[in-house]
């Protein structure tokens, strides 16, 4: 089969390489569709994890083969996999802290190499303890496209659960690329007034479709001031960092109010600082905190959200690229257009 491999030094080599099987209580799954997720991106770009490694999460496809034992799927199923699933047992699974779980820490799907989701190739192994919790069957009628969703969407549903938006809150959302969209869909159900900021046009106008009250560009827009006037001069309730860039945080400190809520959700490279003043959290009593991957409680939730339309996921699809042109679909997603937005990879088109 083909696949896009991690070869390090940032470089992804499209090749031929062995076909994985289903040993017992796994899956064989041919992949549909794979979105493009900013974490697998930073381990490209950063050299973060030792190669050869095949990536790409967000996947979903038909299972092509079961092995023995499975009995809750069969060959032509069509599933959405999760590549991460907690023992249930452990000291932080019974704290709820799932993505802590030293079993969520194991990847459990690959396409080959050391397992990293494996959904840029044509086939992915599943393996036994993911088939067992961590595999949802696609309605009929629901696309593979859409249904690469449910992954993100789990991810952020479980930050808005943590935020626990009401809806007299106002929720400042930085950064509306598909991610920071996801949010401002969710926050909206809730309730609480969203505003966004961003700096590209075309995603601020798909950020007020999509539930932003206000949807304002930083370089035009002081987002503090504004969100001041806003709120009778206290400052956004909770403020959601939905991207990653130098003086971000002091920015969302400046525009929330003291006792806020601050929630970093795009710092996931052991590269990245931020430093700010220790006063505005402690005599601010603001509350800064992470959240980070899926949680297995929130998976049946979020599959329907994406399957049911609740979410308008679809129309956040910008770019669709076969799998000998994932390059460039890396390269956009790093360093998006005004039009671009997610991006989908089909590793079963191949471009003519």
């Amino acid at each position: 089969m083909m696949a896009a491999v991690y070869r390090g030094r940032s470089v992804v080599s499209v090749e031929q390489v062995p076909t994985p099987s289903a040993g017992a209580g796994e899956l064989l799954v041919r992949v549909e569709a794979c979105g493009i997720c900013h974490t697998d991106l930073k381990k490209i770009e950063y050299d973060l994890l030792p190669p050869p490694r095949i990536f790409g999460h967000e996947t979903a496809g038909i299972v092509a083969a079961a092995g023995s034992g499975v009995t809750r799927f069969k060959a032509g199923d069509r599933v959405v996999v999760f590549h991460h699933i907690p023992c249930l047992n452990c000291f932080y699974c019974r704290k709820k802290i799932f993505a802590q779980c030293p079993v969520y820490k194991k990847v459990g799907v690959t396409a080959g190499f050391e397992p990293a989701g494996g959904g840029f190739a044509q086939y992915v192994r599943v393996m036994d303890w993911i088939v067992e919790r961590g595999v949802e069957k696609i309605p009929d009628g629901v696309s593979f496209e859409r249904a690469a969703f449910v992954e993100p969407v789990n991810t952020c549903l479980k930050a808005v659960v943590e935020c626990d938006p009401k809806p007299d809150d106002t929720v400042l959302i930085m950064g509306q690329g598909p991610i920071g969209l996801l949010f401002t869909m969710l926050v909206k159900r809730s309730g609480a007034c969203v505003v966004a900021t961003d700096t590209l046009a075309d995603r601020l106008e798909t950020s007020r479709r999509s539930g932003a009250s206000h949807a304002w560009n930083p370089r035009e827009t002081d987002a503090a001031t504004a969100i001041q006037t806003l709120t009778d001069g206290r400052g956004a309730d909770i403020v959601v960092l939905a991207t990653s860039a130098p003086g971000l945080v002091d920015e969302a400190i400046r525009s929330s109010r003291p006792g806020a809520r601050l929630l970093l959700f795009a710092q996931t490279s052991d590269r990245e600082r931020i430093e700010f003043s220790g006063a505005s959290i402690c005599m601010g009593e603001r509350r800064v905190f992470g959240c980070y991957s899926a949680s297995v409680e929130l998976q049946r939730e979020s599959a329907e959200l994406v399957f049911s339309g609740a979410l308008p996921v679809e129309a956040l699809i910008s770019h669709r690229f076969p799998l000998d042109k994932i390059a460039a679909g890396m390269e956009l997603a790093l360093h998006p257009d005004e039009k671009s937005l997610k991006i989908i990879v089909q590793p079963q088109r191949w471009a003519q």
